[in-house]
């Protein structure tokens, strides 16, 4: 899978946009100056490059190594600093409560990963600290504005809810959502968006 990921974040162009997704954009009030972000599953940094913008401190994972690099070259023309880390997030481990917050936007695994990846997620921050994540639903796929194309790959908002008890939610939507992210996101779509505090 993480070949797939190279090749397309190989081109110059940013295929997912240069701003950040308007969920993270939105919400990233609940994130104090200074604190320490990790975003999962980062791509081209688009998000990264956004809250280290916002005055945060900013680590960024990916499997693709082109994304990473992209990240690096957009952090730099946007006058940022953000550190990046190669990351198989299904299989390599994560720091143990380092971070105020983390943040995952399309992070899309198969069913069977989807609950590692969530609870390293968790397991990246901090008590009292924040993990916010939009993903598509598998709805999406009626709808072919991007992501995915096999449910396989998409979330069930009751797994979600499973996954969330025990914490205190402070947001939960599932529904239609306008993305306009690249040429890969484009149009109405159908999501799940989590915010939680550990």
């Amino acid at each position: 899978m993480g070949n797939t990921w190279n090749e397309r974040f190989g081109s110059e162009q940013y295929v997912y946009g240069e701003e950040p997704n308007l969920f993270i954009k939105n919400q990233a009030h609940r994130l104090e100056k200074g604190r320490k972000v990790v975003c999962f599953a980062e791509g081209e940094g688009r998000n990264a490059v956004y809250l280290a913008k916002q005055g945060l401190d900013v680590t960024a994972y990916d499997y693709a190594q082109n994304g990473l690099k992209k990240t690096e070259a957009l952090s730099e023309s946007n006058g940022v600093k953000i550190e990046t880390e190669q990351k198989d997030l299904i299989h390599d481990s994560v720091p143990d409560a380092e971070f105020d917050a983390a943040i995952m936007v399309f992070g899309h695994f198969a069913k069977h990963d989807q609950k590692t990846v969530f609870d390293k997620l968790v397991h990246a921050v901090k008590p009292g600290g924040i993990v916010m994540l939009e993903v598509y639903s598998e709805d999406q796929v009626q709808y072919g504005t991007g992501g995915p194309k096999t449910v396989d790959m998409l979330y069930n908002p009751a797994d979600l809810l499973q996954w969330l008890k025990g914490f205190k939610v402070l947001h939960f939507f599932y529904g239609e959502q306008e993305r306009i992210e690249g040429q890969l996101h484009t149009g109405t779509g159908h999501v799940i968006q989590v915010i939680l505090e550990k």
